[in-house]
């Protein structure tokens, strides 16, 4: 079967290739952290939410949509879920009683406490191969990725 990728352009080839090594690279790395997630009760979705909580302390559902990129109506149903198993409460705001802030209880607290120590060593030990510079090169350009998709959404 001959290729098809010599019917692109040499700068789309090279950005297919770079996507496909990033995309790669991004689901290897998902997957074992989704299985440390699975193994300790968590979807990668709640363990998103808890870790955010954990890290930021109480945020509204909006904020914590727009930090973890996914949609109202699913950051709603990872709530309501984390909720029903006692790791997050809803606290209405008391500037704004349209609002809920949404807070680690102490059973969440103790979870994330738990699987997040695991999540990080596994993140450690997957990215000790690249050197200290290689890391912050590869979070810059993450960084100058994801910051013009940002722009050129809005």
């Amino acid at each position: 079967m001959e290729s098809k990728l010599k019917s692109y352009t040499k700068e789309e080839r090279l950005t297919l290739s770079a996507w496909v090594k990033l995309n790669r690279a991004s689901e290897i790395i998902v997957r074992n952290d989704t299985i440390i997630m699975n193994k300790n009760g968590l979807t990668v979705s709640q363990f998103g939410v808890m870790e955010t909580l954990y890290h930021k302390g109480p945020l509204c559902q909006k904020e914590l949509a727009d930090k973890l990129l996914r949609s109202g109506g699913n950051i709603t149903k990872v709530i309501d879920n984390l909720e029903r198993d006692g790791y997050v409460i809803r606290i209405r705001d008391e500037r704004d009683r349209r609002y809920f802030r949404i807070k680690l209880t102490s059973k969440g607290t103790q979870k994330i406490k738990v699987v997040f120590p695991k999540v990080l060593d596994n993140l450690t030990q997957q990215f000790s191969i690249l050197t200290e510079a290689e890391q912050f090169s590869l979070g810059e350009l993450c960084k100058r990725l994801g910051t013009k998709k940002e722009k050129e959404t809005r």
